[in-house]
């Protein structure tokens, strides 16, 4: 009896340990930074590892890299933007997404405070600075029609990602492009406050700003659900414990504890997507519509053609 219930014993033990981690990873848009919160809040918390998934993050050396890495099948999961997303599948890669980060628009155009700019209409003449073609000169085009201006009303200038400084500098007289939790903190630490228009406030349709994209032959892979599931977790966690949270995010990135990165944090938090699995169908295909009459792609697809909801 004692061997019998020492068998016993033993065999429930292996049952119940855990199996091994499926690795899995994830290509970041960019340096890490607060948009990431939903992510390193989860992995700290345990949840990737509570659904059996060892997840490592990696920041590229070129932020173009991730979506083509992931087409190319080099890596699983890769983090992008919305509108990125219209134009590669335009191009023919194999993308979809299946989460979504940050559900509202950060980009913005932003002048100093003490500028005379008082409306969109008073750019007309005006030098405006971007970092990166296309989709921001489509913005910027829709921004200035509804005021009746075109880019020929204005020169346009890049500055190579040095936003706020070319606007500080007087290089420029406003910027296309800066993400209203960044810049704008940036700019006020300094002491020379800017002033945004939004662009979903300026004739550019609403859109997620950062979203999960993966291979469109791959979305059976049960691992994406359990990634999504932990996402969600994470944000829960974020809006219920907004301080402790984001001891957990420094964790990991102890560089981060600035002023700038702290105020981003507080001004990402509350828009953050609380279902980062849900899509919004209406929302893609309004997008796409509103891209085919900027001509920056040919045609419109239904919201299946760029993202699904996992489990559907």
């Amino acid at each position: 009896m004692n061997k019998l219930m020492a068998a016993l014993v033993a065999a429930l033990t292996l049952s119940a340990a855990p199996a091994s981690a499926e690795k899995l990873t994830v290509l970041l848009d960019w340096f890490v930074n607060p948009d990431h919160g939903p992510l390193y809040v989860a992995q700290e918390l345990g949840e990737f590892e509570k659904r059996g998934l060892e997840v490592e993050f990696i920041a590229p050396a070129d932020p173009n890299d991730p979506p083509k890495l992931v087409a190319a099948k080099q890596a699983e999961l890769a983090i992008s933007y919305q509108p990125q997303l219209h134009l590669q599948v335009a191009e023919g890669l194999p993308l979809k997404r299946i989460a979504t980060l940050v559900a509202t628009p950060l980009n913005s155009l932003v002048v100093l405070e003490e500028s005379p700019i008082r409306s969109i209409a008073d750019l007309k003449g005006k030098k405006v600075g971007f970092s990166v073609g296309g989709f921001e000169d489509a913005m910027l085009k829709a921004m200035l029609a509804r005021h009746g201006l075109g880019l020929d009303d204005i020169e346009l200038i890049n500055v190579n990602f040095s936003l706020s400084p070319s606007l500080i500098s007087g290089q420029v007289d406003a910027v296309i492009g800066a993400f209203r939790n960044f810049e704008l903190n940036q700019m006020d630490i300094v002491n020379r406050p800017g002033r945004a228009f939004y662009v979903e406030a300026e004739g550019v349709p609403a859109y997620d700003e950062l979203i999960v994209v993966a291979h469109k032959d791959t979305l059976g892979d049960a691992r994406y659900t359990a990634f999504v599931d932990a996402i969600e977790a994470g944000v829960q966690y974020m809006v219920n414990e907004p301080k402790k949270s984001w001891e957990l995010f420094l964790k990991q990135n102890p560089d981060l504890d600035d002023e700038l990165n702290r105020r981003a944090w507080a001004d990402t938090l509350p828009r953050f997507a609380l279902r980062p699995g849900a899509l919004d169908r209406r929302r893609y295909e309004r997008f796409a519509a509103f891209l085919v009459g900027q001509g920056m792609i040919e045609k419109a697809l239904p919201a299946a053609g760029y993202a699904v909801e996992l489990g559907e």
